[in-house]
């Protein structure tokens, strides 16, 4: 009894992962068209450009301990009042022209945030819980994949606005060299989409 009602719910299971797969790939196409129509022409604006590469040369001789440390200090500075390494990186004006870019998107952009060479956050428009994104799917299946390349996490909805929201991250190439330097990530509702 206990056998048939387990091979039951794998069977169930199994039917319904395609159903989920196929739920999940009907956001990819007006996605990747948001993404064509309103990141992809920013993305080489000398902002974004000159504050990745800054911050290349600056972080190109660190080491991983470096990186974690600096992540240890952002994720222990993201809920105090102290948060020197924070309050910088939101100071940036590639920070400023993100949160306006989200502004401007009447809700559509939950959240953007650039990377750098090492995955560390170079700007963003809202505080990310970690600096450090090089160990996570968004930054490594992007930076090094090439530029034609986006990935899309998986659809969730987000527990503040109660939006289905979905993050899309995608390599951020030098214009002159065509040469990955950096990657970003979208958060999007999919409400409004």
């Amino acid at each position: 009894m206990i056998k048939h009602a387990l091979l039951s719910l794998v069977i169930a299971c199994a039917a319904a992962a395609p159903v989920a797969a196929l739920a999940e790939d009907a956001h990819v196409a007006p996605v990747r068209k948001f993404i064509a129509s309103k990141i992809q022409p920013w993305l080489t604006d000398p902002i974004v450009i000159e504050a990745i590469k800054e911050q290349n040369a600056k972080h190109a001789y660190l080491s991983q301990a470096d990186i974690e440390k600096l992540d240890l200090a952002w994720r222990a500075q993201v809920t105090t009042a102290n948060r020197p390494l924070v309050d910088e990186v939101l100071g940036r004006e590639i920070s400023k022209f993100l949160a306006q870019k989200q502004e401007l998107s009447r809700g559509m952009i939950s959240e953007l945030f650039v990377m750098d060479s090492k995955g560390l956050n170079v700007g963003q428009s809202e505080v990310t819980s970690d600096y450090w994104q090089g160990d996570e799917a968004k930054w490594r299946q992007t930076y090094s994949a090439g530029p034609d390349v986006i990935y899309f996490d998986r659809a969730a909805i987000d527990e503040s606005s109660q939006a289905l929201q979905l993050q899309a991250s995608l390599t951020i190439s030098d214009p002159q060299t065509g040469e990955a330097i950096g990657a970003i990530t979208i958060g999007i509702n999919l409400d409004l989409l």
